[in-house]
């Protein structure tokens, strides 16, 4: 398994726009991934999903952090899209795969009651991160005596009236600022048992409907209320739905099915052309030499590029991008065995872990840099020192399932002996 950062949906969306997988080692998505060493291609585990997913939350991590020069690497930066796709499309693909072989062994029945159990998992997480996360926004607030940072962070109406912002909290409207992923996962995992089953019995049809209720989002703009009430969510569920369903549909087979289309030249080339395209015009909107680059009438048709509703425009950006990282990096990639990637690859097999600690942890950040030095040496350190800690936890987290294992193993060997 971007990002829900509001300077991310400036961005985003434009001059004229609007403004965390498999998960961790304990979860049945990761139950698929050994924990010694990243597997070959011969496990059966396509190791881009992890790598692609860790790529994604060291994204997320970054963009969350303002006046970060770091996070002028990330991929918002050339082109339409972000991280936000590539963790939402993932987390829908493996769900799939992982809980449709479920399905085939263990019935739909207890499937389903799996995947409503890693949505309440989901829903505690969101709950425990909400609570500690409002904890370290207050102490800042009334430590440095500084209420922009509530302002900020979308903290004003927890500290305005907090038994009401709570009971928002706990029906999943109100967030404060980063956290509009979690409460989106959740939403479309808790809806995934029939959806699943439409997959699996009639793929094509299903992703048609989901492809048309993207559709009607995009057309009449209806999405879930929020609080304040004056708001909705930010990323529409009755839109960013179609990307974990295509990611469902892919990793049911679908995939195959477009192999051919995947590797057409004219396919190719034609996704080339667009990313191009699009990063062009997005380097218009902070370059003042490629100012006015896009003529008003096109601007007209193409603006807002509406991270909330996942315009076309970012969609086919996504769709584009996955044409050429699939044509460049194919499963059976031997750079996928590279040590390099290996800190990469563990950081998205426990994204759940990740996210929420990236989430502290740019926060942690954006401060230091705002009271004590914002220097670009020290801009660098910090964004080096919270990867280091997100690689750190996912190792370790990995470590510790893989001691649970062992101990579960030698139990059942000494009951066998």
């Amino acid at each position: 398994m971007s990002s829900p950062a509001a300077v991310e949906a400036v961005h985003s969306a434009g001059p004229t726009g609007r403004p965390v997988p498999p998960e961790p080692q304990t979860s049945p998505e990761a139950q698929a991934a050994p924990d010694r060493q990243p597997p070959s291609v011969a496990s059966g585990r396509d190791l881009r999903l992890d790598l692609f997913r860790g790529l994604a939350l060291w994204f997320i991590f970054l963009n969350h952090i303002p006046n970060n020069v770091v996070n002028w690497i990330t991929n918002r930066n050339f082109g339409f899209s972000d991280a936000t796709e590539i963790f939402v499309f993932i987390s829908g693909y493996t769900a799939a795969m992982v809980y449709g072989r479920q399905i085939d062994t263990s019935g739909t029945i207890v499937t389903s009651a799996r995947i409503l159990r890693r949505a309440w998992q989901l829903y505690v997480a969101f709950i425990f991160l909400f609570v500690i996360y409002l904890a370290e926004i207050s102490y800042v607030v009334g430590s440095f005596s500084n209420p922009l940072y509530a302002e900020e962070m979308g903290a004003l109406q927890f500290l305005a009236e907090p038994d009401v912002a709570l009971v928002e909290a706990l029906l999943l409207k109100f967030r404060p600022a980063n956290m509009d992923v979690l409460p989106l996962y959740i939403v479309l995992l808790a809806t995934f048992p029939p959806i699943l089953c439409a997959l699996k019995w009639r793929p094509d049809a299903t992703l048609a409907a989901s492809l048309l209720l993207w559709l009607a989002a995009n057309h009449w703009g209806f999405n879930l209320p929020a609080y304040p009430e004056d708001r909705m969510w930010f990323f529409n569920p009755f839109a960013w739905q179609f990307l974990f369903v295509f990611g469902g549909w892919c990793g049911l087979g679908g995939s195959d099915r477009l192999g051919g289309l995947v590797q057409s030249p004219v396919i190719l080339v034609l996704a080339v052309i667009y990313l191009l395209v699009s990063l062009v015009v997005v380097i218009s909107w902070w370059w003042p030499p490629l100012e006015g680059l896009v003529p008003e009438t096109i601007g007209e048709i193409i603006y807002p590029i509406s991270k909330t509703d996942l315009s076309p425009l970012r969609l086919l950006h996504f769709l584009a991008l996955a044409v050429v990282v699939v044509r460049l990096i194919p499963v059976a990639s031997p750079m996928l065995r590279w040590h390099l990637l290996r800190p990469m690859i563990r950081t998205g097999q426990h994204s759940l872990e990740v996210f929420c600690f990236g989430v502290f942890l740019s926060f942690a950040a954006h401060f230091v840099l705002n009271e004590v030095d914002s220097s670009l040496t020290m801009q660098l350190v910090l964004s080096v020192a919270g990867i280091s800690l997100m690689v750190g936890l996912s190792y370790l987290l990995s470590w510790y399932a893989r001691v649970e294992r062992d101990i579960a193993v030698r139990k059942m060997a000494d009951r066998s002996g």
